[in-house]
């Protein structure tokens, strides 16, 4: 007992906490002077920006595949892991020679400011907060380190000789001091650095006015309105997906940590690269302009088979082959790279943005202006594409290229230059490893195609014949198809297969393929016990 207490209680384990503490300073200073600076100033976004920017491709998916739209902050919770452990390294180090510490710390210190300085968007003046926040730290840790350095005086914990009784008696009063000085330091900076961290929060949020100015924000009414919907578009089937999504449950995939927040009255988009007129837009003329709205169903290319990564919203924008009609793309252009205040960039293939599938420059969603987090105030919505080659968010730049000259974030990362959207059905009723009784059994799921539509969805029960869903009704080629099924299900473990036909009367595929590198593909098997 007395080994295992001396081990947690040591000076090494407490060193190892005082430099936890003191990386607690750095963030929590840091994010207190950043409130005053871009938010993507700040070390945690600064880094886990740059750790999704070199991230591999089959480690994006991975992320993707299992925490979905939670990988940012499955990415948050690694970080924190990976920031404790060499904390704790450097807590040590400092302990038993500052100058290595002291370095260490410096040169972390470097590592971060490196990383806010390289974001788009952000000047060289967005370092300070990381640099005042090492500065801060190196304080912290140096205050706590004094007293575990007096500990180096103490005798071992073992019972000294009679003789010297007197002495370690002494000697273990001022290790009791010195540890008391210790967590009483430790506890008062690691407090300290609880306020700062929150403060800064609530002062960023405070003194941030992008959100009262979206909710302030009227949109106007549409030259061309979206098609009305018709009836019976939503599956009758309780529990099916709502055809309709609502924003906030909107799937969300980006490589943005922190939601970029743009001034309508600041942001402008550059269309330039080869075309015979550069043209700049204000958000102003996209209010003025000639507005469309459309459903259009989103997937994201990571979605993997039968999953939710995919959603219908009605979008309000301004076509995109009318801004390009205006700058006159010159022969030979067949790309438009866009980019995200962020730095993201995709690759459009310029003539699906010059034709009819009403492809935009969104500023609405569901009636109501672009949520922060979908690309407020200005996005990129467009049918067919998967969105890692056209639903760039927070857009501020268009460049008319040519896919032989440039290359976009994810192509550059081994993913695809083009993607259309695969043809893909899933079961949504029952769930997989669902427990249903015997008898007649109500399924149903979505199915999409977009630009093709779909025509025909249908049920396999354990290998056996194709059986023929009953659609829903279709409001347009551009969004899912919901469909239902009754199954009589008899007793025992059943699998069941989904597949689709679209509009051009090509099957959905059985063959298996992983997101990397145009979308997955396959038919998607559910497997359920019928009692």
């Amino acid at each position: 007992m007395t080994t295992l207490r001396n081990r947690i209680t040591g000076p090494a384990a407490l060193a190892a906490l005082a430099g936890v503490v003191a990386a607690a300073v750095v963030l929590a200073v840091a994010e207190l002077i950043g409130a005053f600076f871009t938010a993507r100033a700040t070390p945690l976004f600064a880094l886990g920006s740059t750790f999704i920017d070199f991230t591999p491709p089959k480690l994006k998916d991975f992320a993707v595949a299992t925490f979905g739209t939670n990988n940012k902050a499955a990415l948050f919770v690694g970080m924190g892991l990976t920031i404790t452990v060499l904390a704790c390294v450097l807590g040590v180090v400092a302990y038993r020679k500052w100058v290595l510490g002291v370095l260490g710390v410096l040169f972390m210190g470097a590592v971060i400011v490196a990383c806010v300085v390289t974001r788009s968007g952000v000047s060289g003046a967005d370092a300070i907060p990381s640099v005042l926040g090492t500065v801060a730290g190196l304080l912290a840790l140096r205050l706590l380190m004094a007293p575990l350095w007096r500990l180096k005086e103490v005798k071992p914990w073992p019972e000294a000789p009679a003789d010297q009784a007197a002495d370690a008696d002494a000697l273990r009063g001022q290790e009791g001091t010195s540890r008391r000085r210790f967590f009483a330091a430790a506890g008062v900076t690691a407090v300290g650095a609880g306020i700062a961290g929150t403060g800064g929060r609530l002062l960023s949020a405070a003194r941030s006015n992008i959100t009262k100015a979206r909710e302030a924000l009227t949109l106007p009414s549409p030259a061309k309105p979206a098609a009305a919907v018709p009836a019976g578009v939503q599956s009758p089937v309780p529990g099916v997906t709502p055809w309709l999504t609502p924003n906030n449950d909107f799937y969300r995939i980006d490589t943005a940590l922190s939601v970029p927040e743009i001034n309508i009255n600041d942001w402008k988009l550059r269309v330039h690269g080869l075309v015979d007129q550069e043209v700049t837009l204000t958000f102003q003329d996209l209010l003025d302009a000639q507005l469309i709205e459309s459903h259009v169903t989103l997937t994201c290319v990571s979605n993997p088979v039968g999953g939710n990564l995919a959603g219908n919203a009605k979008w309000l924008g301004f076509p995109l082959r009318e801004v390009l009609a205006r700058a006159k793309p010159k022969d030979g252009a067949d790309m438009v790279l866009s980019t995200s205040i962020d730095g993201f960039s995709a690759s459009t293939p310029l003539e699906v943005l010059q034709d009819d599938r009403d492809a935009m420059l969104a500023i609405g969603m569901n009636g109501k202006p672009l949520p922060l987090e979908h690309g407020y105030p200005v996005r990129m919505v467009v049918p067919g594409l998967y969105g890692f080659v056209s639903a760039t968010k927070w857009v501020v730049d268009l460049e008319v290229t040519r896919f032989a000259d440039n290359k976009a974030y994810w192509t550059n990362r081994g993913w695809s230059e083009r993607g259309p959207i695969k043809t893909m059905a899933r079961v949504e009723v029952p769930k997989s490893f669902a427990k249903v009784p015997a008898g007649k059994i109500a399924m149903g799921g979505t199915a999409w195609a977009q630009t093709r539509g779909i025509t025909k969805v249908e049920i396999q029960v354990d290998n056996g014949e194709w059986a023929e869903a009953t659609l829903s009704a279709e409001a347009s080629t551009v969004t899912w198809r919901q469909w239902s099924y009754q199954w009589d299900a008899t007793p025992g473990p059943h699998y069941i297969k989904v597949r689709a036909t679209d509009g051009t009367g090509e099957v959905q595929t059985d063959q298996r393929a992983d997101p990397v590198p145009d979308g997955a593909s396959g038919w998607q098997s559910v497997m359920v016990t019928v009692q």
